[in-house]
């Protein structure tokens, strides 16, 4: 073959070759805590079965626990019992459990019981940080799975939660770690993170009880925040200070609250369950930033999956389904049933919905204001048989009769050209490679 030729050839296998763009999952809700993975190269469009399923485990423990992922680990909550929640470590090349250590008890439940692993680990270089659902926060090796520190919120902070114990995942940011004891002491609480010091407690004057809620960084005129939801409002504080700075009521109406608010340029997104969705919109003044409603409504993404916001138009589910919401405006562009509540993250011009209502169909959706265009759904095989948790004999008396289960609320990720889906005790991975 001549030199031309080559050349020629060349070209024309570049124009049709996919480049992969991997990318680590190392926290809840992905890099940037927002939903969103910068990856690229990944399949437009599923086969009828659905992506390559490369491998399943069934030994992760019970939850709902996200995974985080990175490089060749992946690293999630599970509850065995109601005196066992730990980490897990897997490796990802076929779900091989490296080791496992345990952070306490699964925390107490009221109401409707729905006991189990909730948080997602944050991995921070050679450290993970955990934070069980009965308030035992620690810093762990990643290799190991050796405790560095540990320390139970309830304890020492005087830390409150509504029906559910905690669920949160906390936040590092720096050399900070933030999480939400909840209560009047300590609602919030910047710790270091190399020994787990206190560098700064806010004390909410409201005596907020934590959510379910986990904080994010948001960036005002060059004032950094932490913007959590709390069981009465959805706040501001200063990044340096635990100062707060703003607070939103307008979608507080009935406990509990959940979703992890959304940031868009200067509009921050928050909802409940009972009282809707609002977007505010953050201006620096001379004492700090405020927060001014734009719009709120009843008919947005509400439910405990989650929104994320690409291009400006935010994507989520409520119970009619999926829908699309021009961002700040609250405009409703369409909303399609699909897999029905669920919930979601986006990479590459697609969005990815787990169902919460069995089976747990999985969904790919393309990205768009234009209109719902489904490019494939599945559902994982082999999944749990129940998800209840066994209960010990005072759980039960505790609960009254009331115990929930039969959904799953872990969110789907990806990392590194594969999806991963949890439900309960069984993690699935498929390969979302585009050949």
């Amino acid at each position: 073959m001549n030199r031309s030729l080559t050349l020629a050839c060349c070209v024309v296998f570049a124009a049709f070759a996919v480049v992969l763009v991997a990318a680590d999952w190392p926290q809840w809700r992905g890099p940037n805590r927002d939903g969103v993975s910068k990856e690229t190269g990944l399949l437009k469009e599923w086969p009828s079965d659905g992506p390559k399923l490369l491998w399943q485990v069934k030994d992760v423990g019970e939850g709902n626990s996200t995974p985080a992922v990175v490089g060749d680990r992946l690293y999630v909550l599970g509850s065995k019992g109601m005196e066992d929640e730990s980490v897990y470590a897997l490796d990802v090349s076929g779900g091989k459990t490296l080791w496992t250590t345990r952070l306490g008890n699964v925390g107490p439940n009221t109401n409707a019981h729905y006991p189990g692993a909730r948080s997602t680990p944050t991995i921070d270089g050679d450290r993970l940080y955990a934070f069980g659902s009965d308030g035992d926060l620690a810093c762990l090796e990643t290799k190991s799975g050796k405790i560095v520190w540990q320390k139970n919120v309830r304890k020492e902070f005087g830390g409150m939660t509504g029906w559910w114990a905690y669920a949160e995942s906390p936040l590092v940011d720096g050399e900070m770690l933030v999480c939400t004891p909840g209560g009047d002491e300590a609602t919030m609480v910047a710790l270091n993170k190399t020994n787990g010091e206190v560098i700064w407690k806010y004390a909410s004057q409201q005596a907020d009880d934590a959510g379910y809620s986990s904080a994010i960084v948001v960036e005002t005129d060059n004032v950094k925040q932490y913007v959590q939801l709390l069981d009465k409002g959805l706040v501001g504080l200063d990044a340096k200070t635990g100062k707060q700075l703003w607070r939103y009521t307008g979608i507080i109406k009935q406990y509990p609250n959940i979703p992890t608010p959304v940031s868009a340029k200067d509009i921050v997104y928050g909802s409940t369950a009972k009282g809707g969705g609002g977007f505010v919109r953050l201006k620096r003044t001379g004492s700090g930033v405020e927060a001014a409603e734009v719009f709120a409504g009843s008919k947005l993404p509400t439910a405990i999956g989650g929104s994320v916001e690409v291009n400006g138009y935010l994507y989520g589910t409520n119970s009619a389904g999926l829908m699309c919401v021009e961002v700040p405006s609250g405009d409703v562009k369409w909303q399609e049933r699909g897999v029905g509540v669920g919930s979601l993250c986006y990479a590459d011009g697609r969005l990815y919905i787990h169902a919460e209502n069995p089976p747990g169909e999985v969904a790919l959706v393309e990205a768009t204001p234009e209109g719902y265009r489904e490019k494939g759904h599945f559902t994982p095989p082999d999944g749990p048989k129940d998800r209840i948790s066994p209960l010990t004999e005072k759980a039960l008396a505790d609960a009254k009769g009331k115990v929930g289960g039969g959904r799953t609320w872990a969110y789907p990720i990806i990392a590194n050209g594969r999806l991963y889906i949890r439900d309960w005790n069984c993690l699935w991975c498929y390969d979302v490679k585009a050949k």
